[in-house]
Order: C-alpha cells, then structure tokens, then sequence
C-alpha cells in the first residue's frame, strides 16, 4: 500500500463526507493505493454515524473511536499504530488542510528520499493577534531550541516514512513536536513544503491560547529526555555538584576570614548577620538535593524496561 492517511477528529461530523471525498478524488486521480485512518476521539456530535456510513460503502476507510475525549497526541498514536502504508500522511478533519498537496509530499519522501516532511502553511487565514503572531513566535523558540529549521512545526499535514511512526512515541500534548522526536529517533532527512491553508468552513477550533504556554513546557521536557533521560545524573549530578562546590567554598572563605578576625582581635561581623552566609548554605543544600534527585533517578532508571531500548537500522545475518 502506498498512503495511510491517519486524520484524528473531534466533533467534525459536518466536514468529513466532504473531506473524504476530496481525499478519494486525489488519490483516484494519481492512482495511489490509500488507506483512510479516522480516528474519533470521543465526538459529542454524529461523528462516528458519519464515519461508519462511509466504511459501509467504502472498504479504504478505516476508524477508531476513543471512548471519551483524549487528546490528538493519543489519536496519531493509535491512528500510527493502525497505519500500514509505506508513507504516512497526517491532516486535520477541518478542511484547513488541502489533500490535494498529498502527491507531493508522498514524492518528497519516495524520491527525495525525506524521513520527514512538514507542511508550511506560509499563508493563513487565522486570526492574526490569536493565531498567527503567537504561532510565529513558538516556532521561533522551537527552531532555537531544538535546532530543526521549520516554519510551522505544528501543522497537522505532514508526511512521514513508515519507519519514522513505528519508532517514536507520541503522547501527552507531544504530537506539536513530532519532528523533534523524530530526530531525536535518529531521523535527521527532515524536509518542508509550503501548503495551501484554508480558512475554517465548519465548526470552530478545538484549540485555545494556552496550548502556547503547555507546548513550551513540552518542547523542554523533550529536549532534556533526549539528552539525559537515560543518564539523569549527568544533568543532576553535575548542577548539585556544582552548587554544593560554589557553597562550600563560599563557607570556607567566611570561615577562614572570622578566624583571621578572631585571631587578629579584629572586630567582625557576625557570620549570622551576612547574608552570603545564608547563601552559601542554601547552595550546599540545594546542591545535595540535586545530586539525590540524579541519584534516585539512576536508581529508576536501572529497574526500567527500556533503559537498553536502543533503535536499530539494519542487521546483517543476525
């Protein structure tokens, strides 16, 4: 098979006899083999009715349905789990996204041989003080922090090589980071192409601003799992380390300096009276702290299931 398009959806009854439509008139034209992957998580409204009259009469569409409300993160993942296309394609139900861009980005990863191709949908119809001015902001922060070079790392159209949604694990809020997770899999061929984007035709979005502030808050968890999930004491270890040296030090200077007073009949200071004395204690303590929590987090770490869980390419006679 050629495409599995794995489309999450929530409360989108009216759009999909249309989307699905669009999506058979594309794939019919280019004469590409396609699976249809919906995935309902937890529609209120007839959702589900409308996806089962379409699998009634069409045996490419397949569906899911959570029984309540999960999130898109658990959506993609069951939908990659179902997929068995050699290019996944993920789009939103919503019509914003245009089917007809799914050649393209399936040549991109047969022929120019991407891992990973993200759409950029360089002209949008969203509100710009709601949607387009902060969205160019969190893209900015994600190019600088996770070093991949998108415009529009949380558009839903994307294309993927089948080995790249078999190899990570999407979860929480973190399919806005697929990418990064992908590279951080060992999938560095990571493409973009500009897409059409078009303005809502039914329904309204499902997403509000905070999703900016909890997005932020992932990306940095992704970046520190991928560096020191499996080693935390060198990020812990190494900052209680530190601060317990910068308080030590600070301690023995204060020290040695009363002494000298005391020694001298030079009149000092109280050490309980400078706050550098309180400093340098909280520093110790701190420091103690995080070389335990690094500790502790080697101690899980050793008792986990996946601390060898290591991705292989290839094999040869094994």
């Amino acid at each position: 098979m050629n495409i599995s398009i794995v489309i999450p959806l929530y409360n989108e009854a009216e759009s999909l006899p249309e989307l699905h439509s669009w999506i058979k008139t594309v794939m019919d034209h280019n004469k590409l083999s396609y699976e249809i992957v919906f995935v309902d998580d937890g529609s209120k409204d007839k959702s589900w009715e409308v996806i089962e009259s379409l699998a009634a009469k069409n045996p490419e569409v397949k569906a899911l349905k959570f029984r309540r409300n999960y999130g898109k993160s658990p959506g993609l993942f069951v939908g990659f789990e179902a997929a068995q296309g050699d290019v996944v394609i993920t789009m939103d139900a919503d019509l914003q996204d245009s089917p007809d861009e799914i050649p393209e980005l399936y040549k991109m990863v047969t022929e120019q041989n991407f891992d990973l191709v993200s759409g950029w949908k360089q002209k949008r119809y969203d509100n710009a003080f709601t949607k387009n001015i902060p969205s160019k902001l969190y893209n900015w922060t994600n190019r600088k922090i996770s070093g991949i070079k998108l415009h529009d790392m949380n558009c839903g159209l994307k294309a993927y090589r089948k080995d790249v949604i078999k190899s990570i694990e999407v979860y929480g809020e973190m399919h806005r980071f697929i990418p990064v997770l992908a590279k951080n899999a060992g999938f560095y061929n990571i493409g973009e192409k500009v897409v059409q984007h078009q303005a809502r035709k039914y329904g309204v979005s499902k997403f509000g601003w905070e999703r900016f502030i909890n997005g932020f808050l992932d990306l940095l968890t992704i970046t520190f799992l991928s560096k020191f999930g499996k080693r935390p004491m060198h990020f812990f270890g190494l900052m209680g380390t530190l601060m317990f040296a910068v308080g030590l030090c600070t301690a023995l200077y204060l020290g040695c300096d009363k002494l000298y007073h005391v020694f001298t009949h030079v009149h000092a200071q109280l050490l309980t009276e400078r706050p550098s004395f309180y400093i340098s204690l909280t520093s110790m303590v701190l420091g103690t702290m995080l070389f335990l929590a690094g500790f502790i987090g080697e101690l899980i770490l050793r008792n986990s299931s996946d601390r060898n869980n290591y991705l292989l390419e290839k094999k040869i006679n094994l």
